[in-house]
């Protein structure tokens, strides 16, 4: 059960996120004022091909200034679930279909300033097709070994953290 603050001030409304400020009394008495970017949530997707191989993305991510290894993801349109999100997002970033969806997981990425949900799929029977990148994404694909993408997450070469939860839930459901 959350707490219901006093007063909420709308800050900044973005094309994807709402930034405002909450004011509330914690469980210990204190009253505080806290900044909340709301999140619409997204889908994240491991697509694992037959041959135990991760369609992952080098993706150039502005925020951070530099290429990430991701697996593809996207937010949830207006009145979408997670499934169709990630049915959508498959496609447009890396070309493939999936036959096989299955939800492995879910986080919060970060809780600390953040409401945003990522429901994290495996998609299996994956055949190829044509991506459909929006305007935004710079990218390329390429087919990672799941057990070399588990050493660069080791390395530091997989920094981001949808991408190394979703291929740790990965390797707890494929042996």
């Amino acid at each position: 059960m959350g707490i219901v603050p006093h007063e909420v001030w709308d800050l900044h409304k973005g094309k994807v996120f709402r930034l405002s400020k909450e004011r509330l009394t914690l469980p210990n008495g204190e009253t505080v004022e806290l900044e909340i970017i709301h999140h619409p949530g997204a889908a994240a997707i491991v697509p694992l091909l037959a041959d135990r191989r991760v369609v992952m993305i080098k993706q150039y991510r502005h925020a951070v200034g530099q290429f990430l290894w991701e697996v593809p993801a996207g937010t949830i349109n207006p009145g979408e679930s997670p499934i169709e999100c990630a049915k959508r997002e498959l496609p447009e970033e890396v070309g493939y279909r999936a036959h096989v969806f299955q939800k492995i997981g879910e986080i919060y990425p970060v809780p600390g300033y953040s409401d945003e949900h990522i429901h994290i799929f495996l998609a299996t029977g994956l055949t190829p097709g044509r991506q459909n990148l929006d305007t935004d994404e710079i990218l390329d694909v390429k087919p990672i070994a799941l057990e070399e993408a588990l050493e660069m997450i080791k390395r530091g070469e997989i920094r981001d953290a949808k991408t190394i939860i979703g291929l740790f839930f990965t390797t707890l459901k494929v042996k």
